[in-house]
């Protein structure tokens, strides 16, 4: 039985209605933060597959005040959405990789927004013990989420996307999260360079596993200027055929726990950089194919976790 009605897997958007009782969006905004795996601690290069603004495509310009990026989006959200409340979503980099009096000014700029909570995306090696204190702080105050990139749970795979982390790393920074009781999201990418599909249904399982309160799942996209770029234009780098994604996301769904929000069941690529998949830029399509799928199964988000 599908507990989910029209959806058969939990939104985001359907968690946090039930948490505001209303519609709320997350606006992307950029502090201009970097990364342990570009300014030298890790690595210079960066993960194989993210771009020079490191994810940060549609998270406004970093040049401009929080403020002003936030009333900029804004603006294109009362288009599309009219009244509704925000989150402000700190998405560009990573964005506990400072001194915390760095990081606590950043935070307080964001929250004095019109918001109604903050989202905090990042590495999970770049969380020490006064980070923590001042996330925990921040907790107690408004709706705190800390996004971790974790991408693959597989070591090998986090070698080859030079993530400069280890599974056992990511779990440290997890765990020493939910032990605050801070909400984690997860985020993990189908079609890295190297994966098979169970490689990927792993990662699921581990995901499960932890029992996440929001898990996003991303199309490996190829970006201009990046390593996959050029493993993608000598053959070394495959990409998925929608039809592969959507059984895998699908797949994923159904070993996934039921109270985990989903907040994103593929990725937006930039236009201007992407080299492939072409077929990624209907997102519409993407998304109508796994619902069209899960309907076809008659399945669910959840529907195989408790055999995990």
């Amino acid at each position: 039985m599908n507990p989910y009605g029209r959806k058969r897997y939990l939104t985001l958007d359907a968690a946090l209605k039930c948490e505001f009782g209303e519609k709320v969006v997350k606006v992307p905004l950029n502090a201009g933060m970097t990364c342990p795996n570009r300014d030298g601690k890790v690595g210079v290069d960066g993960c194989s597959y993210c771009s020079n603004v490191l994810s940060g495509e549609f998270a406004g310009n970093p040049r401009e005040s929080l403020r002003e990026q936030f009333e900029k989006t804004k603006a294109l959200y009362l288009n599309k959405w009219g009244e509704t409340k925000y989150i402000a979503y700190l998405q560009a980099g990573s964005n506990t990789y400072a001194d915390v009096e760095t990081l606590r000014s950043i935070y307080a700029s964001a929250l004095s927004l019109p918001v109604v909570g903050l989202s905090v995306a990042t590495r999970a090696d770049c969380l020490g013990k006064d980070v923590l204190d001042l996330l925990s702080e921040i907790n107690e105050k408004t709706y705190l989420t800390v996004e971790l990139g974790l991408q693959s749970s597989n070591d090998r795979t986090a070698e080859r996307i030079n993530r400069g982390h280890t599974y056992a790393e990511f779990l440290e920074g997890y765990n020493a999260l939910r032990e605050r009781n801070i909400r984690v999201c997860v985020h993990i990418i189908n079609g890295l360079v190297g994966e098979t599909r169970e490689d990927m249904l792993a990662t699921a399982r581990d995901v499960a596993s932890l029992r996440p309160y929001e898990i996003k799942i991303h199309l490996m996209h190829v970006i201009r200027g990046t390593l996959d770029e050029k493993r993608y234009l000598s053959g070394e780098l495959e990409t998925l055929s929608k039809d592969e994604y959507i059984g895998i996301v699908c797949d994923q769904l159904e070993l996934l726990p039921p109270e985990t929000a989903i907040g994103r069941l593929t990725g937006d690529g930039d236009r201007s950089t992407l080299v492939a998949p072409a077929w990624s830029m209907d997102k519409r399509s993407v998304l109508g194919g796994i619902d069209h799928e899960l309907k076809l199964r008659d399945s669910y988000q959840g529907k195989l976790f408790e055999n995990i």
